[in-house]
């Protein structure tokens, strides 16, 4: 993939869309290539959160280790962002990301990304949406589980 084609893809990803193609020119840049075979793993749960990655193209499951194994909670394919919590917030990964088919991703460091939100005010309200979408997701998914328990044990 050439860094214009790059540069294009970055457009597509909704919380890049406002920045200006030649920013977008630079973080294709900076950003390292990497390709990931169908199991291989992005990053894991529990490890130190060093970097974000820009999925380009393919799907990977977001899977995080439970008391009854490991559980898929959700699929990212390409436009989509991975990883950034974890930089965000200073905490170990809260999730691993493994590669469902082929993924080719732009990983961005930590320092590159904290360095894009500063100079891009409308990428960072755009992952505070991107973020409350996921807490509200999360929050149902919970809701139903707990509701879900609760019938269990009345009826059990």
């Amino acid at each position: 993939m050439s860094i214009d084609q790059e540069v294009e893809a970055l457009q597509r990803v909704p919380m890049l869309r406002g920045i200006e193609k030649g920013k977008l020119r630079l973080l294709a840049f900076i950003s390292e290539r990497m390709v990931y075979g169908p199991g291989e793993t992005l990053c894991k749960q529990g490890d130190i959160g060093d970097s974000a990655f820009i999925v380009l193209d393919g799907e990977a499951d977001i899977v995080v280790d439970t008391d009854t194994g490991p559980k898929t909670v959700a699929v990212v394919g390409t436009n989509d962002i991975v990883g950034e919590i974890a930089i965000l917030c200073d905490v170990p990964r809260t999730a691993s990301v493994i590669a469902k088919t082929e993924v080719h991703t732009l990983t961005i460091s930590k320092d590159q990304f904290l360095k894009m939100m500063s100079e891009f005010p409308e990428m960072t309200i755009e992952i505070m949406r991107v973020l409350a979408a996921r807490l509200e997701r999360t929050t149902r998914d919970l809701a139903d589980v707990r509701g879900e328990l609760a019938r269990a044990t009345a009826n059990g």
